[in-house]
């Protein structure tokens, strides 16, 4: 079990130095892309693509003055429960009006050709 723990370890410690690489890496390229104004190019073997999202932001007291009666069903404003909510018609668009801010969210896709 020693060597069970002290690898867990390791890999997790390997896996921050892995996620800080990776928005540093992720913040050049993005940088790269705001100033030569581009949202895709490909690059050697690769093919970069920014795609721009909104994505909402809720005021959980906001949210819960809008859906009383639901509001133990999210218990905390969380995106993909309230959007699971409105495809399944349990709260409309009208009931969520004005419980958010829209936040632009852009994704970097690198892939392979």
């Amino acid at each position: 079990m020693d060597q069970t723990v002290r690898r867990y370890h390791q890999l997790k410690q390997k896996q921050k130095e892995i996620e800080q690489e990776l928005a540093e890496l992720r913040q050049q390229i993005m940088n790269h892309c705001t100033d030569q104004g581009l949202t895709e190019f490909e690059i050697g073997n690769y093919s970069v693509k920014i795609i721009a999202q909104d994505r909402r932001e809720y005021d959980e007291h906001k949210l819960y003055r809008a859906l009383p009666a639901l509001w133990w069903k999210i218990s905390k404003a969380d995106s993909s429960k309230i959007s699971s909510m409105l495809k399944l018609n349990d709260i409309t668009e009208d009931d969520l009006q004005g419980t958010y801010t829209m936040k632009k969210v852009s994704l970097l896709h690198v892939d392979r050709k």
